[in-house]
């Protein structure tokens, strides 16, 4: 049963916005429209690589757009920003308000880097003003594949379907071994306890092994997703958070100066 949204409630995904995803999954089209199409979303790959080869280690912070700055979630969101950026690393969101600004915002505190990899929707397209650096894309999967790619670890605040689609994304990846010992921290114990007893009773049911559970760390304190990312992130694979320099001689140019 779908409850009506109230009054003054943005109908969220319900205004086709031009291009993007929507033409790309209708159907066939004729062979002409699919090899441009083509082009477009590997166009669209290049300029993500270009876009965020520079960006330096990275790590991103999920979360809904619909918090404002005065909620708890919203400063939860702000101080791991904070604690991110101070360890060096760049903080990487989808771009957009609610969690998403805070964690830039957090990561601007204290003079570290901001990034955002941007969607074209027809609500919540408009970047934050907490960014050094943006890049927009038509299409969710590519969007997706640069967030997994440049990311270390990731942070997931409370969310609705996007973060969820990014959450189990990524406990896929690794589940399937296609990515590897990659952190992933829920934040907020009370927000995710029906998913985790959902999880829970998926894993009794066999669906999922019992170690599948151990894929994600579901905790309120930014000392404990800290010490996760440090362990992960850092001390695991010797990572280092110096940020790849450019080559002039290949036109590149880098994101923070």
């Amino acid at each position: 049963m779908t409850t009506p949204a109230s009054p003054g409630t943005p109908a969220w995904g319900k205004i086709s916005p031009p291009g993007g995803d929507i033409p790309f999954l209708e159907g066939p089209s004729g062979r002409g429209s699919e090899l441009l199409r083509a082009l477009r979303i590997f166009r669209e790959f290049m300029r993500g690589f270009r876009a965020l080869h520079f960006a330096g280690p990275c790590v991103t912070v999920f979360g809904s757009a619909r918090f404002g700055a005065d909620h708890p979630h919203y400063e939860l969101a702000r101080e791991m920003g904070r604690r991110i950026a101070r360890r060096g690393f760049t903080v990487l969101t989808g771009g957009g308000p609610g969690i998403m600004e805070a964690a830039n915002r957090g990561a601007k505190d204290v003079g570290g880097r901001s990034l955002g990899v941007n969607i074209v929707l027809p609500q919540e397209q408009h970047e934050n003003p907490y960014l050094d650096h943006f890049v927009t894309f038509r299409y969710f999967f590519v969007r997706k594949v640069m967030l997994v790619k440049y990311s270390y670890a990731f942070v997931v605040m409370p969310g609705g379907f996007g973060t969820l689609d990014e959450l189990f994304e990524s406990a896929t990846l690794i589940q399937t071994g296609k990515v590897h010992d990659f952190p992933l921290v829920l934040m907020g114990r009370e927000y995710w306890s029906g998913l985790l007893d959902q999880l829970q009773h998926m894993a009794q049911a066999g669906t999922i092994d019992p170690c599948d559970l151990e894929l994600v760390t579901v905790t309120d304190s930014p000392d404990e997703a800290m010490a996760v990312l440090e362990h992960c992130a850092v001390r695991r694979f010797g990572l280092t958070s110096a940020p790849r320099k450019s080559r002039w001689w290949l036109l590149e140019r880098p994101i923070f100066h």
